[in-house]
């Protein structure tokens, strides 16, 4: 992408009252960021969510000089320009509304490699909630996975030393700007990153680590994986956000669960009674969830094998699934016209046969990846 865009897309990020979600209906109406900035404003009110307050903000915004030196700066400290439309932006992020329009990226790992597994949880953890971050990752070496977490203590910090520790590539995804790390503490280990996985935020380089950011921050952590786990959570926390807001992507989450009485646990626990995350207790389980299997088994050739001996009624519910997931059972009834028992079995032998498997809100997915 030219300089000329790159530096209007920045200027959409930096407008006060426009968000991601602004920017996506504002691009809708122009072939080129620049013709924005060059609309008439009585054209910028009437785009749907736009109206007079916004329009005037997009009107009187004329920052370009802080802009061209945040480009300046993105070249003299190799830092990849992502903007969400284009081939380089993430596809796992593409696909959810409200992120971010433009990333920032300094590092070695591909972002659009599949198998990306977010680890979140406390910044407190217990021994319990250290081990079980260390055997999760430990399982994963062999499956060709990127360790997404936020480089916070606790949690975040043993996921990233771990991946490092098992050459898994691992990316931290910063609530704050690359002038700055966030904690200090985690400095170090922030630069062996670089070589071994990468730091990715959505601020300029500038941008302090304020606490309100972290929370916008946890939107790209589960936006940006296939698979959110959160090992060890209080009642309260920036995981359980992260967890809610991959919910409301559809992503798969899963949680280890602790004692009744563990404060460290509360938060997992909750999410997996109200059915807002899996259970696992280890990494193979989270393997076998996804139903990740070895690279050297032709996966398409089993799951081609296994189709072809479904029955009818089989064929019928997987072909739906595949086609408008995540379903209900509600409208595999409605699309099926089965009985409630009939459907009930069906959809039994398809999740033992591991080609579909329940997400929480009572929907179900295929298993394939």
């Amino acid at each position: 992408m030219d300089e000329e865009s790159l530096l209007y897309h920045l200027a959409l990020t930096q407008i006060p009252q426009i968000g991601d979600i602004h920017i996506g209906l504002i691009l809708k109406y122009f072939q080129h960021p620049r013709f924005i900035f060059k609309a008439k404003r009585r054209d910028l009110e009437h785009i749907s969510g736009i109206g007079s307050l916004r329009a005037n903000y997009i009107k009187s915004f004329h920052d370009f000089d802080r802009l061209k030196a945040e480009l300046d700066f993105t070249h003299k400290n190799n830092v990849q320009l992502l903007v969400k439309g284009t081939t380089s932006y993430p596809s796992t992020l593409q696909e959810c509304i409200d992120s971010p329009h433009v990333l920032y990226y300094k590092g070695m790992a591909d972002l659009k490699l599949p198998k990306l597994v977010s680890v979140v949880g406390t910044r407190s953890p217990t021994e319990y909630g250290r081990e079980r971050t260390a055997e999760l990752i430990a399982s994963l070496k062999n499956q060709s996975v990127t360790i997404v977490s936020g480089l916070a203590y606790g949690i975040d910090t043993v996921a990233h030393r771990e991946s490092l520790k098992n050459s898994i590539p691992t990316i931290a995804v910063l609530g704050h700007g690359f002038k700055h790390i966030y904690p200090y503490a985690n400095r170090t280990l922030a630069s062996e990153m670089l070589t071994a996985g990468g730091l990715l935020t959505e601020f300029m380089h500038d941008v302090k680590p304020d606490k309100q950011n972290f929370p916008r921050r946890n939107r790209i952590v589960a936006g940006l994986s296939d698979v959110v786990v959160v090992v060890e959570s209080g009642a309260k926390g920036g995981s359980l956000i992260t967890a809610d807001v991959a919910n409301s992507y559809n992503k798969d989450v899963l949680a280890y669960p602790g004692r009744a009485n563990d404060i460290q646990s509360i938060g997992c626990n909750q999410l997996i009674r109200t059915n807002k995350a899996n259970l696992i207790t280890s990494g193979q389980e989270l393997i076998d969830f996804m139903n990740w299997v070895p690279a050297k088994v032709d996966r398409k050739a089993i799951q081609v094998e296994l189709f072809l001996a479904l029955e009818e009624n089989e064929r019928l519910i997987y072909e739906i699934i595949a086609e408008k997931q995540p379903v209900s059972l509600d409208d595999l009834s409605i699309l099926t016209e089965l009985r409630p028992s009939i459907l009930a079995a069906m959809v039994l032998s398809l999740e033992m046969k591991n080609l579909i498997h329940p997400v929480p809100g009572k929907l179900y997915k295929t298993a394939s990846r």
